[in-house]
């Protein structure tokens, strides 16, 4: 079964590549896993703010997760495989594909303003070459209609 990996956060071109994902799994019979992510909190003297703040920014991150495994379950009729973890992004994307070996591929959505993104920055320069499987850079600024007839 193919499995297409999408980093899942509260941006457009996340959005855009789980559209991009949903679609493709559903074509192929794949299934869709969704990671969402939640960057470490600058250390503070005062630890229990950071834990909150942290604690905090993982209930989000699980809210959007849930909310886009509810878009692929109505889009593609079934129930995505959702992870959050928390720590340092790339570290995260590689240490979960050399875990889950059938992930068919890697999907990113680019951001249509500023640069492309940290992660897509990452994977399509030089950390291109050692990932155990292809890229898919959608970029943020694709309309439905294109996605749908793209995937």
């Amino acid at each position: 079964m193919r499995v297409y990996l999408v980093i899942m956060d509260e941006t457009e071109e996340s959005r855009v590549a789980l559209r991009f994902a949903t679609r493709r799994a559903a074509k192929t019979q794949g299934a869709v896993h969704i990671l969402a992510l939640v960057p470490r909190q600058p250390f503070s003297a005062f630890g229990g703010i950071q834990a909150t703040i942290e604690e905090e920014a993982r209930d989000r991150a699980e809210v959007v997760a849930t909310a886009a495994a509810g878009s692929v379950l109505s889009e593609a009729g079934q129930m995505p495989v959702i992870s959050v973890e928390t720590g340092d992004a790339v570290k995260i994307v590689r240490e979960y594909l050399s875990q889950h070996g059938e992930v068919a591929a890697l999907v990113l959505g680019a951001s249509t303003d500023g640069g492309p993104g940290p992660l897509v920055a990452h994977f399509a320069g030089a950390g291109l070459g050692g990932l155990p499987c292809p890229l898919f850079i959608i970029p943020g600024g694709m309309s439905e209609a294109e996605i749908d007839r793209l995937s």
